[in-house]
């Protein structure tokens, strides 16, 4: 799939864990950022969620440069977002 795809996540979070199996699994290459270690990171997940840092949260560029923000989403949800128009 073609795309960027960073993913925002601590070394803590199970769905983090699970999220980058699958991903790792269909071949979806993605940058992990460690919010912990990076406040502009954590910022920006903070911004994304109400003010929740909340993970993983995604940021996702399709070819075409269409950006999804998402929370805890889905591999569907993932490829989706990656195929976007």
């Amino acid at each position: 799939m073609s795309g960027t795809v960073t993913m925002y996540s601590t070394t803590w979070c199970g769905y983090c864990r699970r999220l980058k199996s699958q991903m790792d699994r269909e071949g979806i290459a993605y940058n992990e950022v460690n919010i912990e270690h990076d406040a502009d990171s954590a910022a920006f997940v903070e911004k994304a969620n109400g003010g929740n840092q909340t993970v993983p949260t995604l940021l996702v560029v399709s070819e075409s440069g269409t950006e999804s923000v998402m929370t805890n989403p889905s591999l569907a949800q993932v490829k989706q977002a990656l195929a976007a128009a």
